[in-house]
C-alpha cells in the first residue's frame, strides 16, 4: 500500500505563511534580544501568530479557529522549530485543543476564540519529577462540591508567565484527567526554573488549589492530550533538525579545507546523509501518526513517531555540530541554539528509553489480544 503525505493546498498555504512570519522574527539580534527579556518569550511575534490566524489553524471554525487539526498544528511547529523561534506555541495548542475537544460548552466558548487569536493564553503541566509515565500521574484532584481541588508537584510547565491558565494532568478515584487551573489561584505555587533552551518553565506548586475537570475524569482526555502533545514535539523536532541540516549544508559547501571544500569529502558526505536519511524517516513516522491520530489508533503509532523524534533529533543536531568543527562549539552560533532544542525536546514527556519502553508494552498487548489473551506470565500489560 503507498500512503501519500502530500500536503494538500490548505496545509502548503499554512507552511508558507508560518515560513514568512518565523522568517521575519529570528534574527540573530533578535534572539539575543528575547534571550535576555525578562520572560524569554517574542510577545511582536505572538502578536504576529495571533493576527495571522496561525495560533488557531487547528482549533474548530466555530470557535475562531481554521479546524486543520493536529496536521495544521504540525505544520506550523515544523516551521518554528526550522528557525527554533522563541514562541510557546506547542503548550498552548495543545492545552486548546483538549479544552476544544473534551471541555464543556462554557469552557470553550470561554477560552477558544481568546486562545485562537493569542490575546489570552495557556499552557500545560503533564510532566511531574521522578521516571512515572505522564499517563499516569501523582498529584491528586478530590471533589469539593461542585469543583475539584488538585494537590501535587508539576515539573518543567513550559512558558507560565503571561498564562491565563494551565491545563493540569491529576488522578482521582475514576482514573486520571484533565483540569483547568487559573494560574494565579489559590494554592497554586510558582517556582522559576530555567530550562536547556534558555526558555523560562515554571514548577507548580498545588495545595488545594480549584480547579474544574475537562471532559471526564478517567476517560480518554488525558490519553488524547498526551497523544496529541507527542506529535507536536515531534513536529518541532523535525523542525529543528531540518533548520540544523540547512546549516550543515551551507558551511559545508563554503568552508575551505586543503583546498577543498568540506563537502567535497566523503566521510563529511556521509554525516550529511545521515542526517538526512533519519529527518525523512522521522517526517513519515510523524505523518503516520497524524493520520493515525485522526482516525483514533494511535497508541503505537505515536510512540514510534516520538521515539525518532527522541533518538534521531539529538543524533541530527550532534552531527551538524560535529561537522562546523570548532565554531560548533561556540555558544553564540546558530547552530548551538538547534543542539540545545534537539537536546531539551527529546527529554519532554520521558525520553527515547521510555517511549520505547510503552512501545513495547502495547505491542504485546496487541499480540496478547492476537493469540487470545494467551502470553508469558509476569509480561506488563
Amino acid at each position: 500500500m503507498t500512503v501519500d503525505f502530500t500536503l494538500g493546498e490548505e496545509l502548503e498555504a499554512v507552511r508558507d505563511l508560518a515560513r514568512k512570519v518565523f522568517a521575519g522574527h529570528t534574527r540573530p539580534e533578535r534572539l539575543d534580544a528575547v534571550d535576555a527579556s525578562a520572560d524569554r518569550i517574542d510577545a511582536d511575534l505572538w502578536a504576529d501568530l495571533g493576527r495571522t490566524g496561525l495560533l488557531g489553524v487547528a482549533l474548530p471554525v466555530r470557535h475562531g479557529g481554521a479546524g486543520l487539526g493536529p496536521a495544521g498544528l504540525c505544520v506550523l511547529l515544523e516551521e518554528q522549530g526550522r528557525r527554533v523561534a522563541p514562541a510557546p506555541v506547542w503548550p498552548a495548542v495543545v492545552g486548546a485543543l483538549a479544552v476544544a475537544g473534551h471541555g464543556d460548552e462554557e469552557q470553550r466558548r470561554g477560552l477558544l476564540p481568546a486562545l485562537a487569536d493569542g490575546s489570552s493564553r495557556l499552557t500545560v503541566a503533564l510532566e511531574e519529577f521522578g521516571p512515572d509515565d505522564p499517563g499516569s500521574p501523582a498529584c491528586r484532584a478530590e471533589r469539593d462540591g461542585g469543583r475539584w481541588r488538585l494537590t501535587g508537584t508539576k515539573a518543567v510547565v513550559p512558558a507560565p508567565s503571561g498564562a491565563g491558565h494551565v491545563l493540569v494532568s491529576a488522578r482521582t478515584d475514576a482514573g486520571p484527567g484533565l483540569f483547568l487551573v487559573a494560574s494565579g489561584a489559590e494554592g497554586a505555587a510558582w517556582e522559576r526554573a530555567e530550562t536547556t533552551t534558555r526558555d523560562l518553565a515554571g514548577t507548580l506548586v498545588l495545595a488545594g488549589a480549584p480547579a474544574a475537570a475537562v471532559g471526564v475524569p478517567g476517560g480518554e482526555a488525558l490519553a488524547r492530550a498526551l497523544d496529541v502533545a507527542s506529535v507536536a514535539l515531534a513536529a518541532l523536532q523535525l523542525g529543528v533538525a531540518e533548520g540544523a541540516l540547512d546549516h550543515a549544508v551551507a558551511h559545508v559547501r563554503e568552508r575551505v579545507q586543503f583546498g577543498r571544500p568540506l563537502g567535497a569529502f566523503q566521510a563529511v558526505r556521509h554525516q550529511v546523509a545521515d542526517c538526512y536519511i533519519e529527518i525523512e524517516a522521522l517526517r513519515a513516522c510523524l505523518w503516520q501518526a497524524v493520520c493515525a491520530l485522526e482516525e483514533g489508533d494511535a497508541d503505537a503509532a505515536v510512540l514510534v513517531a516520538r521515539w525518532w523524534a527522541d533518538e534521531a533529533g539529538p543524533g541530527v543536531v550532534h552531527r551538524v555540530q560535529h561537522l562546523h568543527g570548532g565554531s560548533g562549539v561556540d555558544v553564540s552560533h546558530p547552530v548551538h541554539r538547534h543542539l540545545l532544542w534537539g537536546r531539551q525536546i527529546a527529554g519532554t514527556l520521558g525520553g527515547a528509553a521510555a517511549g520505547l519502553d510503552r512501545l513495547g508494552a502495547v505491542l504485546a498487548a496487541r499480540a496478547r489480544t492476537a493469540h487470545g489473551g494467551s502470553g508469558p506470565r509476569g509480561e506488563r500489560p
